[in-house]
């Protein structure tokens, strides 16, 4: 079964329980719920949630990919699939996906995402992608296995970062305070 706008809802009110002082930065994921918009659509290019994996080693390090159209260090994560059940599965989905390490040596952290993040994807003209915002619902896995083999399509390179590296000062904090 699909992910639903009710799971997409469910998922974010769970989280901004936990964080209400983020409400306002998310406040634009709700209306386009409220407008009945399709978030799980990649084509709804009002914006749609992603899902992400913040996978963290037994010593507390974060797995990075080098992204290939962005030619950025990024989480792994990306885009919902209609066969995805949940934002849960979808950010464990992508996460194999794209590194090859599969369901069997990670475990999930929780059920509610530890970060969501809104930002901008500009114009892509040769995936016919209009600018728009991403919703990533980022969820904290654990593992001791390392990196099997990269999607490289997507992804160039992956490598385990300190999580004190983390630009977003939100992200960086909640991860440093997981791992302890």
């Amino acid at each position: 079964m699909p992910i639903t706008p009710d799971h997409i809802r469910e998922t974010l009110d769970d989280y901004l329980d936990a964080h209400p002082d983020e409400k306002w930065q998310l406040a634009v994921i709700a209306e386009l719920l409220d407008a009945a918009a399709d978030l799980a659509c990649r084509k709804e290019f009002r914006g749609h949630v992603t899902a992400g994996a913040i996978l963290t080693d037994p010593i507390g390090r974060v797995l990075h990919i080098k992204h290939r159209a962005l030619s950025r260090w990024l989480l792994p994560g990306g885009h919902l699939e209609p066969d995805d059940t949940s934002l849960l599965a979808a950010a464990q989905r992508e996460l194999t996906e794209e590194t090859g390490i599969t369901a069997s040596v990670v475990i999930p952290a929780g059920r509610r995402p530890l970060h969501i993040d809104a930002h901008h994807i500009p114009a892509n003209p040769t995936k016919g992608e209009l600018d728009h915002q991403h919703f990533d619902f980022r969820f904290h896995f654990h593992t001791s296995a390392d990196v099997i083999e990269l999607q490289t399509e997507e992804v160039t390179a992956a490598a385990w970062h300190h999580a004190d590296t983390i630009e977003n000062d939100t992200l960086r904090n909640r991860i440093l305070d997981a791992v302890r």
